[in-house]
């Protein structure tokens, strides 16, 4: 899922396709932004990121022809794309994307959001969606929303009266309201179709009858959201529907985070569509993929979980527990690779290892710095003038040869404390991974989260054909000007 609580976002940006059958590929920027909101300091961002990433990994447990597309996101902890909706009056619309949900929402005229003060929001006017584009009780769609409901059951909740149920003649009363819940926010929203346009996609692209989420009321989502999750309402599944060469794949590649609100941000791109490897080479940069099976999650069938085997902390390495590397059959397990999570959550036994094994590596020449922990919800952090070596982590996921070493910077963050106003700035790192409790409260979901700041400086694959997921080294801060490139 992706909401909101952090203020540094990614700009994705579609556009218009008029045939699809004749076109290769399409690629999309992503865009760091920052919003205006009370949060001004690294400290606020820490924190706000810290929070949103917990709340959000707790909620998951309660509920050989190429074509590509490619289009911008912008560097933040979140990502989001950029379009226009509608046939007649198109209306600009940015949400975020986020493969952790299957959902595509957004808000709509007239919109209240509720407790959403000092949130960032990018749509300044929501837009109005005609009645006549409202989606129909007895659709799919309408079903897929609500995922239990028979369409006789829909009808019945649309007030569709009995004589027109048994008749099956209940086409014009709309798909009734369905509640979707994220992290740290709700909405209540209807279904309807209109035409989707990705105005500044590579090359450009309108979908027709495409299926969306209107909400006028929101608990803590001032922004929508694009899911790209396995779901029949998903974006990949919709684009799969206009070609099934965009549907059987995505990729992106996100820059470098920071969490300095003056720092000049790059576009990094999103690749829908499968395109040959070989092909895809910028001078001596090839991408060499690691890859790892998805798991199925009977419980949670729109995630992209994949098996966690053990975690590296230089060459010490630290075994995980079982239940990251497999998914029972009451979706208890694996591990969850998720755009909308800013940092990565682990299983409190795993993590206290990690960070045990970090400690000791680390912590015996510098100062912790505990005061900083408490204004981040980071640990542990620690005060240095001349940083030691900093041991390399790396994650070994299920499979052969399915091991990813990570650059420091996605795992050890370094930034400047203000102090109070009155000492002087000290250099602070701190460590860029989360406890997500205890194996027990895990109970009913997954068991870890890949977050988004691990994932950066990577092109990330999300394979649906072969149902596999991949990480390949990447230069992503000139990886979108090499794409337009060619």
């Amino acid at each position: 899922m992706s909401s909101s609580l952090f203020l540094l976002y990614f700009m994705l940006c579609f556009s218009y396709l008029s045939a699809v059958s004749s076109f290769e590929i399409v690629l999309l920027p992503l865009t760091h932004a920052l919003s205006k909101t009370q949060f001004n300091s690294t400290h606020h961002l820490l924190k706000s990121a810290s929070t949103r990433s917990t709340i959000r990994f707790h909620r998951h447990h309660h509920h050989q022809q190429h074509h590509q597309l490619s289009l911008p996101l912008s560097p933040g902890s979140d990502y989001t794309l950029s379009f226009t909706i509608g046939r007649e009056h198109p209306q600009p619309i940015s949400l975020y994307m986020d493969t952790g949900s299957d959902l595509v929402w957004f808000p709509c005229s007239p919109f209240e959001c509720i407790l959403c003060e000092g949130k960032p929001t990018t749509n300044s006017t929501p837009p109005k969606i005609p009645k006549t584009a409202a989606v129909t009780c007895k659709s799919s769609a309408c079903s897929a929303a609500h995922s239990s409901h028979s369409s006789s059951d829909l009808c019945a909740i649309a007030q569709c009266p009995l004589e027109l149920i048994e008749t099956s003649d209940c086409s014009s009363f709309s798909c009734p309201p369905f509640y979707y819940a994220y992290g740290d926010g709700s909405l209540i929203a209807r279904l309807y179709r209109d035409s989707l346009s990705l105005p500044m996609s590579s090359p450009s692209l309108i979908l027709k009858n495409f299926t969306f989420g209107c909400a006028h009321t929101t608990l803590g989502e001032p922004i929508g959201v694009a899911g790209f999750g396995r779901g029949l309402l998903s974006m990949p599944a919709q684009l799969a529907r206009f070609s099934p060469h965009l549907g059987n794949q995505f990729s992106y590649c996100l820059v470098s985070h920071s969490f300095n609100k003056d720092r000049v941000r790059r576009l990094s791109p999103l690749i829908i569509g499968r395109y040959d490897e070989e092909e895809m080479k910028f001078g001596n940069e090839a991408p060499e993929f690691v890859y790892t099976s998805m798991l199925e999650n009977p419980k949670h069938p729109y995630f992209y979980c994949i098996g966690l085997v053990g975690i590296s902390i230089g060459k010490k390495t630290i075994p995980a527990p079982e239940i990251l590397k497999r998914v029972d059959n009451r979706g208890n397990g694996g591990m969850v690779v998720d755009s909308g999570t800013t940092f990565t959550m682990l299983p409190s036994s795993l993590y206290d290892s990690v960070v045990t094994e970090f400690d000791h590596r680390v912590g015996k020449f510098h100062e912790r710095a505990s005061g900083i922990e408490d204004k981040t919800g980071l640990s542990p952090c620690y005060y240095f003038d001349k940083l030691v070596e900093v041991p390399v982590m790396t994650l070994h996921f299920v499979g052969h040869k399915s091991s990813v070493v990570l650059p420091r910077n996605n795992y050890f963050y370094e930034f400047i404390d203000g102090g109070d106003g009155f000492g002087k700035k000290k250099k602070v790192g701190c460590l860029m991974l989360m406890n997500g409790g205890s194996e027990a409260e895990l109970n009913g979901g997954p068991g870890a989260t890949l977050g988004n700041y691990q994932q950066q400086g990577f092109e990330v694959v999300y394979d649906l054909e072969k149902r596999r997921v991949g990480f390949a080294k990447r230069q992503c801060a000139t990886f979108w000007d090499n794409l337009n490139k060619n």
